[in-house]
């Protein structure tokens, strides 16, 4: 199957018309009519990931975060990036981005599902027609109420994590959540308005969570990683059942960071 068969199937699952406009997704690097045999799957195109892909022999690369973002002027060894891009071109590796457009297309509702959320509405429409409404995020009653302290034990254990951050007073009950995979700090404003109890995402520094203790929204941060890490079983699972003719293979990926 050519590249550029596989990129129409990925096009089905989340269209790049979807994403962002300050965002870079679709075919980064390679050419559309390479022979595709085996496909690799990752959350990030790291050092190591480029290299297992290679190792593995790859056809395609296929990542949820984009190597490629800012402009670029040169592709060389001597830069950390340019090093990444020119391995997968001398190896013949097709690479492919999928980012805000599966934000917006898989990744919310996907983990979502995981948390059994009821009721499930758009939080950020970035796109509407008159069949439906898509965006960014999820907004979602629990399946009971919990307390904070017992719905961010809920979160840990359903997302398989081996942490969570958790803003807030522990008592405090929960219904409505505000669920952002991913970066969501930019999401806080939109989550009360809309009458959220807590938010449910990743990147939450200190600030952005004493000011939302004090506005009434407690915050689990779950992590960038913890929410997003479905993104490979999610994508093994389509394209297995899409694309039957290809090996599919997920990269050996973990928490990007340890505590102590």
């Amino acid at each position: 199957m050519k590249c550029s068969e596989v990129i129409a199937c990925l096009e089905k699952i989340a269209p790049c018309c979807f994403a962002e406009k300050w965002d870079n997704v679709g075919l980064l690097a390679g050419r559309e009519d390479k022979e595709i045999k085996k496909i690799m799957l990752a959350l990030d195109p790291t050092s190591d990931v480029v290299e297992e892909a290679a190792t593995w022999g790859a056809d395609l690369l296929i990542t949820h975060h984009p190597l490629i973002f800012s402009g670029i002027k040169s592709v060389t060894t001597n830069d950390f990036i340019g090093k990444r891009v020119f391995q997968l071109i001398y190896k013949d590796i097709c690479y492919y981005a999928m980012h805000t457009n599966f934000d917006v297309m898989g990744m919310a509702d996907a983990v979502a599902d995981i948390l059994k959320l009821e009721k499930c509405q758009v939080l950020d429409v970035t796109y509407q027609d008159d069949i439906s409404k898509e965006g960014i995020g999820r907004m979602g009653e629990l399946s009971r109420t919990m307390s904070l302290d017992e719905c961010a034990g809920f979160v840990k254990e359903t997302c398989k994590l081996s942490n969570v951050k958790v803003f807030g007073n522990p008592d405090k009950l929960i219904d409505l959540v505000a669920l952002i995979p991913g970066s969501g700090k930019s999401y806080i404003d939109m989550a009360i308005k809309k009458g959220a109890q807590v938010v449910i995402t990743g990147d939450i520094d200190h600030h952005n969570g004493l000011d939302a203790v004090e506005r009434d929204l407690a915050i689990i941060d779950a992590g960038h990683y913890g929410l997003e890490k479905i993104f490979t079983t999610y994508m093994e699972e389509v394209l297995r059942r899409e694309l039957p003719q290809i090996q599919i293979k997920r990269a050996v990926e973990k928490e990007p960071y340890w505590t102590i």
